[in-house]
Parts: C-alpha cells; structure tokens; sequence
C-alpha cells in the first residue's frame, strides 16, 4: 500500500511542474512487486531470516502478477493507450507465472543438475534479463524514447528515485521496529518492502504499454533498480556487521 500511495501523491504533487512522462513511469514503478533473488541475497548478507524472505519475496511477485495490472489499468492507462484487460493478463501469467510454477514442480527432477551446474546457470539467468531490457530499451529508442527524456529529465528522475527509495526503506525500517521485530526479520521487511522487480517490471511492460510508451515507463524502473542494489549492499553489510558484535 505504501508504494503506489506514494506514486499517486508524487503524481499529484506534480502536477503542473513534473514531467507527466515521468510521473507516469514513477507511478508504474510504484505498482510493480518485488524483487526475488536480490531480496533473498541482500537477507542473506545481513544474516536475516531467509526462509521468510523467500516466502515474502515470492508471494509479492505471485501477488503482483494479478494486482499489478489491475493496479496499472486503474491508476494509469488512460483512452487508447492500453490497458488491464483478459488478455493482458493471461499474457502476463504466461511470461512471469506459469515458468514459475513450472519451475518449482520440476525441482525433484531438476534440483540436482542446477546444484552442479549453478555458475553457469546464474549467468544464463543474469544475461536473460539482460537481453529482456536490451530489447525493451532498444526499441523504446527506436520510438523515440530522448523525444520525451531531456538531460535534466534523466536527472529529476534520478533525483526523484533516490527520494522514493529513501522514503521506502526509512517507512519499513520505522514498521518493522514499531511492530517489535528482531533484527533477522527486520531485514526481511526492509529489503523484501524496498525493492521493485525489473525482471517483472520489463514484461509487465511490454504487455501492457504500445512500443512507444514502453521506454518511459521502464527508464525509471531501470534507474531504480541499480540504485536499490548499491544501497542494499552496503546496508546489508551494516546489519550484517551489527550481527555480528551482537
């Protein structure tokens, strides 16, 4: 609730100075779930509870299958520029849930064969992302995406994440620590509550958006996630450096 609470009133807020490009992209940003392995690593790194950032990780992106693009259609699209439908959906399950499903039935025959091949395999899984954002990104190019993004856009936006992601990690840090949670689960909540799924994020779009919305509406995402995992990884050594004295 508190992501897209925070797109809408930045959407609001800006409104006559910001952007409208870039207000939608934030918003979408907003709307999106979390990361999976990212969230799990960074829980990892701090000494936190991995088994309920497996659990959190994988139920906001389950979740964000079906709610996203209810969410994109109801506080986004608007006229002919697409939009939550059927269709759409069923697409999206097809891209992002049904391989999830798959995978995790597969794993009694599969496990054992990714345990010994598993460098390999991570950087299949990096570079398939990779190609995924490549496309998307060369193709928002093609349409014309720096028609819409002027140099002093790209750095509003940049200044405009760092604003968001700070709000996020201060908002689940304060919940976590007023809800009485040990350090382990903490972590759980501030690295699984702060981050958004480019890996989600890129195919949501593409389904969701025409080709030549797609690039401002994934840019702030692509900023974001960088972003995300530089401060992570130095907050995740921070706990994990507390955990240790304790």
């Amino acid at each position: 609730m508190f992501f897209p609470a925070v797109g809408v009133a930045l959407r609001v807020a800006g409104h006559g100075w910001l952007n409208p490009v870039i207000a939608d992209g934030l918003l979408f940003l907003c709307l999106l779930p979390s990361t999976v392995q990212s969230s799990i690593a960074f829980t990892s790194i701090a000494r936190g509870n991995v088994p309920a950032a497996v659990c959190s990780a994988s139920a906001s992106n389950v979740l964000g299958i079906f709610l996203t693009p209810v969410a994109v259609g109801v506080l986004l699209l608007r006229g002919p520029a697409g939009g939550f439908s059927l269709s759409s959906l069923g697409a999206i399950v097809l891209q992002l849930l049904l391989p999830f499903v798959v995978g995790h039935l597969s794993r009694p025959l599969t496990a054992a064969f990714i345990a010994r091949h598993k460098a390999v395999i991570g950087k299949v899984d990096r570079g398939t992302i990779l190609l995924v954002v490549y496309t998307a990104f060369s193709a928002a190019v093609i349409e014309g995406l720096w028609t819409r993004y002027s140099i002093s856009d790209l750095a509003l936006t940049l200044v405009l994440n760092a604003v968001i992601l700070a709000a996020a990690l201060a908002f689940t840090t304060f919940a976590a620590r007023r809800a009485g949670l040990s350090t382990a689960d903490e972590t759980v909540v501030v690295f699984c509550g702060s981050k958004k799924s480019l890996a989600s994020g890129v195919p949501m779009a593409g389904v969701l958006f025409p080709p030549a919305l797609l690039g401002p509406m994934i840019l702030p995402l692509m900023l974001f996630h960088q972003m995300q995992l530089m401060v992570c990884a130095v907050l995740a050594q921070r706990y994990a450096a507390q955990s240790g004295k304790n």
